[in-house]
């Protein structure tokens, strides 16, 4: 039978366990939001530079010719 000290060491090993799951828990779960975030401002920034060669096609189309309608 295990003593009132063996006991306690268990349950203190036991909160120690679980305490460090959720600390991991929470650290995977900031690495997701920051992959997440990371995600949006690549997909941002992929529209800025679509939008902005997009233009610069339009430009060289009106400055050569190409834009005017027969």
């Amino acid at each position: 039978m295990a003593s009132n000290t063996e006991k306690m060491s268990y349950s203190a090993g036991e909160a120690k366990g679980q305490a460090q799951q959720e600390k991991a828990s929470g650290m995977m779960d900031r690495a997701a939001d920051a992959a997440q975030s990371a995600k949006e401002s690549v997909q941002e920034a992929g529209g800025q530079i679509k939008a902005k060669a997009q233009g610069a096609v339009e430009s060289v189309k009106d400055a050569t010719g190409m834009n005017k309608s027969n």
